[in-house]
């Protein structure tokens, strides 16, 4: 069996703007970097065996935050990299509704009927995201492992654990820094913990944000 720990990255100042991000590589705010001490205070005494990550340095800042106290290497896998926006990178939630209104309802209401000009859909992201998932559960046998990705990766990743077509992508919430944990076994994968933001209580004023 493996314990994987699915995180989303901390929060950056596009999130906050709610601004398009994608394959763009933008830091961490001061809030985010908060969230990920705050995430690496949560798990500091669980016994991680390898830590994964984005390549992108929001996922991996947040990453080697959480691996520093168990003494870890970050490991980089681009299968968890942010999903490709295309067109869509770099505007902001308004721009995009307006400048791309019948694209956008369609990803809002049938996100798996779409594929974004110059970037991707759901179902390659999908299909990148749990090669890299399996080729993970099936070398870690027997460990815990934390996976640092991004809002649409791991939203799909969910979909997929939950045997969920990738039509329920809206259903699942993933906020910046939120925990998921499932396990992985030769019968498949069990849902344990989804979304949580408990660790983030203690950060004054902070406002959860599934952008």
């Amino acid at each position: 069996m493996v314990k994987i720990v699915l995180l989303r990255h901390g929060e950056t100042d596009w999130n906050k703007q709610e601004i398009f991000r994608g394959r763009a590589d933008v830091d961490l705010n001061e809030r985010g970097r908060e969230q990920a001490r705050a995430v690496a205070a949560a798990l500091r005494n669980v016994r991680i065996n390898a830590i994964y990550s984005s390549p992108l340095r929001r996922a991996v800042e947040t990453a080697e935050t959480i691996a520093a106290p168990h003494r870890l290497e970050v490991r980089i896998d681009d299968g968890f990299i942010d999903f490709d926006y295309g067109a869509w990178q770099g505007l902001s939630h308004n721009e995009v509704q307006r400048r791309y209104s019948k694209l956008y309802k369609a990803w809002l209401e049938k996100p798996h009927t779409v594929r974004l000009e110059g970037g991707e859909s759901l179902r390659s992201v999908r299909r990148r995201a749990m090669r890299s998932l399996q080729s993970i559960v099936e070398r870690d046998d027997g460990d815990t492992v934390v996976i640092v990705s991004h809002r649409v990766v791991n939203k799909v990743i969910l979909c997929s654990v939950l045997e969920l077509g990738n039509s329920r992508f809206w259903h699942i919430r993933q906020d910046t820094c939120a925990l998921n944990i499932f396990e992985w076994s030769r019968d498949g994968y069990t849902m344990r913990l989804l979304n949580d933001t408990c660790h983030l209580r203690c950060i004054q004023g902070a406002e959860l944000s599934d952008f």
